[in-house]
């Protein structure tokens, strides 16, 4: 079985295989509507995969042998915040000079990627109308960032 990036095949505590040694996760604004929620969810994940492409497997055939596109070896932890955990979790991310996908307020009225990274830089860092952030590190690393956070149910 190959392993992404830096990741090595071990067992846990438990003895249970443990495949990565990171950790993705997704933090959403709670407040949002379900189809914000999922809309958001793929612009962030697009993100965190666009930046590792080793995440991305190998196609899936069916019997019939169709192919279907290939999909993220890595499993991700969508996580649910309110509007001041998720500022606390970007500052978190911002002292550390962690990488991570964002989605702000304002990309809902805009239509294209120049338009999202247009409304992005009207901001100072701590001042952006988050709604969602995504980060892949190593595990401890996303336990402590995404700290307040719950699992979104």
């Amino acid at each position: 079985m190959e392993l992404i990036s830096n990741n090595r095949l071990g067992k846990n505590k438990s003895g249970a295989i443990k495949l990565f040694d990171t950790k993705i996760a997704i933090v959403l604004l709670s407040s949002l509507k379900n189809w914000q929620k999922l809309n958001i969810t793929s612009f962030l994940t697009s993100g965190i995969i666009g930046q590792t492409s080793s995440l991305i497997g190998e196609k899936y055939v069916d019997k019939s042998n169709y192919e279907y596109l290939a999909l993220s070896r890595q499993p991700v932890v969508v996580l649910e915040a309110d509007l001041s955990a998720l500022k606390k979790i970007h500052a978190r991310i911002l002292q550390r000079s962690l990488s991570c996908s964002l989605y702000i307020e304002d990309m809902f009225a805009t239509g294209n990627d120049e338009a999202n990274r247009s409304t992005v830089k009207n901001y100072n860092s701590l001042d952006l109308p988050l709604v969602g952030l995504a980060l892949r590190e190593d595990k401890k690393t996303v336990d402590k960032v995404t700290k307040g956070a719950k699992l979104h149910p």
